[in-house]
């Protein structure tokens, strides 16, 4: 999609019925859909937000913005994700968690992003926390200056997550999943699963 007609979908991103949790579960590990409402209250989760960040590459075609996370004794490491992170006593709410974080991880400033809408929260069970994602955008491709929670950045054409060839599954074992079957998005050859593959199939329902 080029990114000129991305920008006339803005309107409808922000008024369309999202999928909500129906749209996350299609791609959503089974050790998930044993988390109801309730449980996950009782969870008594840490807040967190997530950018999904959309913007031109060099051709003008639309790319979203997603991470690896660096390698480290815990539960997420070297995993696909969004920037993004829990919040903190400074932040005035899950939005301003979002950019922040943002910042902090890829260097882009809270004035180059637009954000467009709060779509729903993921609950994380291997680290208890409720992430809230933000649709959001940029006019220009962003310079990424990445810190130290960050191994590297990719740019993943929007045309490829709208593509339903791109969805499959894997076998994985975790330090908290042994031998376990779940569904993922392929995108640039990277395996995006979990919290992070549920975002975006409520994304990719909400733009077709």
């Amino acid at each position: 999609m080029e990114f000129t007609s991305f920008l006339n979908t803005i309107n409808h991103i922000k008024t369309a019925k999202i999928g909500g949790l129906e749209s996350q579960f299609r791609l959503a590990p089974k050790m998930r859909l044993n988390y109801n409402e309730e449980k996950i209250a009782a969870s008594n989760p840490k807040k967190a937000a997530v950018l999904a960040l959309f913007y031109p590459n060099e051709k003008g075609e639309t790319c979203f913005l997603l991470t690896q996370r660096a390698s480290y004794k815990g539960t997420h490491s070297a995993q696909i994700s969004f920037p993004g992170g829990k919040i903190e006593k400074t932040d005035k709410n899950l939005k301003e968690t979002a950019l922040r974080e943002t910042f902090e991880e890829v260097g882009i400033s809270e004035e180059n992003i637009n954000v467009i809408r709060e779509i729903t929260d993921v609950y994380i069970p291997p680290s208890n926390f409720l992430a809230t994602p933000f649709i959001a955008f940029s006019k220009e491709k962003p310079n990424f200056i990445i810190n130290h929670e960050v191994d590297h950045t990719f740019d993943v054409l929007l045309k490829d997550l709208l593509d339903d060839s791109n969805i499959t599954s894997i076998n994985i074992t975790t330090s908290y999943a042994k031998n376990t079957d779940v569904p993922c998005f392929k995108l640039n050859n990277y395996i995006v699963w979990g919290a992070t593959a549920m975002i975006l199939n409520e994304i990719k329902e909400l733009l077709k």
